[in-house]
């Protein structure tokens, strides 16, 4: 029987947990983390593979609150451009448009034909090998889970050279973390994000963040102002064999990188020193054994109190090779500081960002300021926006606004607050299907309403009269994009933001048909 692109992510979006459930498993606690890890294993071997099986991944692992996606992406372009007949593999979340923009070879997205292939190999294994009666353990993984265990078999079965492995969420419990020796780990930016999990302080996040960290294997972060003795402390308790604080390259400033925005030259700077590391481990493989840099000066002893360091001119070579730019240049991350003309009315100039925490929130601001507000040519501007929870709107919405020049304040004409429901319809694309927001909130737009009166608080409380916005609520991606093209219908150019949330971003990339 044929088993198409289709049937698979049906078969993927069952394994969604409803509304009702992810709120009862917030309430009780849900499976600790231990039981959780363990069960991934387990799947795993349900699968064919040992723990062991999973080294031969050649991994790079990431996580980080903002950020890691998009270093992520700088590992892979640099590698790929470094050494053009290997294959690299990379694993991320959450996508924009299609499912298997999560798993890519060489920065492409595996076809619909591979996805479905490797897909129900897994779902048939786990159907075969299906767990003894009475066991608690789930027939199959949820959502994320299955497509992380999908993901590695399909870079096995690949034979990737190597695989740059982002984190979902955490760290220490997150379902990449199985992994018993990647070859080189990394953290980026620390924030507040995910507190039900990962803790309500930077200190807790910072402890669940630095739990990639592994024996032997060295462990970098990037610099910043909280958070870097939790992480050290991690990888000394982990034992790693090193811990490196890598600050911003002073060479990126000159170099015009391929992601929008000044806070991606830290994204960068780690992203190589991840690349460097991995080149200079005694794991590296031959793919890339070539090119591993000539051997500096020996790392310093650890001390009672110290991990070593590595070298600085080993994990930032000054200059830069002209092969590492390139891939710098070259890499591409859809729905992160991205400039999009509209296919239909091309006096839209969309303006994409999947910022959703207070700190990515302000970056996001920095650059449309930068991109759109102080630009010599006037265009009407319209702010599309959503989040998981209403209730966070001062702070995210606040974040954004206070992010503004003092010149633009209030810089919008129109503020669109929708779900993510992509088609006026109530229906959404099947890979852009989501179960976890209640019915009832969908309804009667309750998440969207109260981030109206979010904005129209914090409006009221900025100095002087700043001009007023039109606010509309509306119930999907489909009418908002249709409000951002009327007003282009009527001669004026429009500069879109839409931020807030990846799965938003995603819905205005599906509706308008914006490139990825």
């Amino acid at each position: 029987m044929l088993r198409t692109y289709a049937q698979a992510i049906d078969c993927l979006n069952g394994l969604q947990s409803n509304a009702a459930t992810i709120e009862a498993t917030r309430r009780s606690g849900g499976k600790g983390g231990d039981i959780q890890l363990a069960e991934q294993v387990e799947y795993m071997r349900r699968v064919g593979y040992e723990p062991a099986d999973l080294n031969r991944m050649n991994v790079l692992h990431i996580t980080g609150t903002k950020g890691k996606g998009s270093t992520s992406a700088f590992v892979s372009s640099v590698l790929t451009t470094i050494a053009p007949d290997a294959r690299v593999g990379l694993y991320t979340s959450p996508h924009m448009v299609a499912v298997r923009e999560r798993i890519r070879i060489n920065g492409e997205p595996i076809s619909e034909d591979l996805f479905a292939r490797y897909f129900f190999e897994v779902w048939d294994k786990l159907e075969q090998n299906r767990p003894p009666s009475g066991d608690e353990m789930a027939e199959k993984p949820a959502y994320f889970r299955y497509l992380t265990i999908m993901a590695m078999h399909v870079f096995l079965q690949e034979k990737v050279d190597a695989t740059i492995l982002e984190v979902g969420i955490g760290g220490t419990y997150d379902s990449t973390n199985i992994v018993p020796k990647p070859i080189t780990t990394g953290v980026t930016a620390l924030g507040i994000d995910h507190i039900w999990v990962l803790g309500k302080t930077l200190p807790e996040i910072a402890h669940q963040k630095g739990g990639i960290y592994k024996p032997d294997v060295p462990a970098l972060a990037i610099q910043q102002a909280e958070g870097l003795d939790v992480l050290e402390s991690r990888a000394k308790e982990l034992k790693a064999s090193s811990f490196t604080v890598i600050p911003e390259h002073p060479q990126l400033k000159d170099v015009k990188l391929g992601l929008a925005g000044a806070h991606q030259r830290s994204n960068a700077s780690l992203a190589v020193a991840l690349v460097q590391s991995f080149l200079a481990s005694p794991h590296c493989p031959p793919a890339f054994s070539s090119l591993a840099p000539s051997s500096g000066p020996s790392l310093p002893m650890p001390g009672p109190s110290t991990l070593p360091t590595l070298p600085t001119e080993l994990v930032a070579p000054n200059p830069l090779s002209a092969s590492i730019v390139a891939g710098l240049e070259r890499a591409s991350w859809p729905g992160r500081c991205q400039l999009a003309t509209d296919k239909v009315q091309d006096r839209v100039r969309w303006h994409l960002d999947g910022a959703h925490t207070v700190e990515s929130l302000k970056c996001c601001g920095e650059w449309f300021d930068e991109a759109a507000l102080q630009s010599d040519s006037p265009s009407n501007r319209v702010l599309i926006f959503n989040c998981t929870s209403g209730r966070s709107g001062l702070s995210l919405l606040g974040a954004l606004l206070d992010s503004f020049s003092a010149s633009s304040r209030q810089p919008f004409q129109h503020v669109v607050f929708c779900t993510n429901t992509t088609y006026s319809t109530g229906s959404s694309k099947g890979d852009l299907t989501s179960n976890a927001v209640d019915a009832k909130d969908l309804e009667t737009l309750a998440t969207q309403n109260e981030l109206a009166a979010a904005w129209r608080e914090l409006v009221s409380q900025l100095p002087g009269a700043p001009a007023e916005a039109q606010v509309h609520v509306l119930g999907s991606v489909q009418e908002a994009v249709e409000l951002v093209r009327a007003q282009a219908d009527k001669g004026e150019r429009v500069d879109a933001l839409v931020t807030g949330s990846l799965h938003l971003v995603g819905g205005v990339m599906a509706v308008a048909e914006l490139p990825l």
